[in-house]
């Protein structure tokens, strides 16, 4: 039997496992359960990264997690033009917080987002993808978060804060990934596809968030709200085949470019998640500014699909 091809014959042991250890690191699955990550917890290079408000989380969360506050450790920031909640334009600090948490550019992340409600769960999927945006591909979503995983009375809980030791987190951006409004309207001119992630009353223009200043959507965008991809819109997400079920309901295709949008990017990087993820869809981006910066800098059209009189 020939374990390896001829032309490995004439390389030394040391050099193959040399050039083993150089091959890209795969990245981690999307998704993980509560029983993939009992069988793996307190492994080196394993990093349980609780997003649950920080009181909730001292009064009890996984063993050894650290904490991070979704809304105060400098995940979103409002940029000099006055547009909230984007992706900070200076990464240093959320690069030393990144560190801080006991992360390094070898850890495997698993983030556990409190699993109430279908929009903690985008608190995940947020990180998640700024992650992935820093270069970071070993990075995974504890399906279901804390609520899965105190469901079992067998699976040990923790109160208090742990404090990891610091690690060196660089950024290796991908800007690929992060659109600009220009690039979205360059798309729209393309026929690219937009997918509404919000509401269907915001989305036909009934309703609006209050960051957002005008009514209405990106024209011609099609409507898959967030709420469609999590069970009874809480913090588990459906499964793969009802995923491409809702996309078929919805008339979005899972595969081709097509782009992610809320109002602030919190609820698109649900459906981004989904469409990149779980479909497997590496050409859906997520619009960071999303209508809030569409409306708020009026770069382009809006389209009301309902006016009420």
């Amino acid at each position: 039997m020939q374990i390896f091809p001829t032309r490995w014959l004439g390389v030394s042991l040391a050099t193959l496992l040399l050039l083993l250890c150089l091959r890209p690191a795969l990245a981690a699955d999307p998704l993980v359960d509560v029983a993939w990550l009992k069988a793996n917890l307190g492994k080196p290079g394993l990093v349980v990264l609780d997003v649950q408000h920080p009181g909730d989380y001292l009064k009890s969360h996984i063993p050894g997690a650290v904490n991070t506050d979704f809304d105060k450790s400098g995940w979103r920031q409002e940029r000099a033009d006055k547009v909230p909640d984007m992706l900070p334009t200076d990464t240093s600090k959320l690069s030393a917080h990144i560190g801080s948490l006991g992360i390094d550019n070898h850890s495997h992340v698993v983030l556990v987002p409190p699993g109430k409600s279908n929009s903690d769960m985008g608190w995940a999927t947020r990180i998640y993808w700024t992650l992935k945006v820093f270069g970071h591909e070993q990075v995974s979503i504890l399906n279901g978060g804390m609520v899965a995983w105190a469901k079992d009375k067998a699976n040990p809980l923790q109160a208090g804060a742990v404090q990891a030791a610091a690690k060196t987190f660089t950024v290796k951006l991908r800007q690929d990934m992060v659109p600009s409004a220009e690039d979205v309207k360059a798309a729209m001119g393309r026929g690219v596809l937009m997918v509404d992630n919000r509401p269907e009353d915001q989305f036909v223009g009934i309703n609006r968030n209050p960051k957002a200043s005008m009514n209405g959507t990106l024209p011609g965008a099609r409507n898959l709200p967030a709420l469609w991809t999590t069970d009874n819109a809480g913090g588990m997400f459906r499964n793969k085949e009802q995923m491409e079920q809702l996309y078929k309901v919805a008339a979005v295709p899972t595969q081709g470019e097509q782009v992610n949008f809320c109002n602030t990017g919190h609820l698109a990087s649900i459906g981004w998640f989904v469409s990149s993820e779980i479909l497997g869809n590496k050409q859906a981006k997520l619009y960071d500014g999303s209508m809030t910066e569409w409306t708020l800098n009026k770069v382009g059209p809006v389209e009301q699909k309902i006016r009420l009189q």
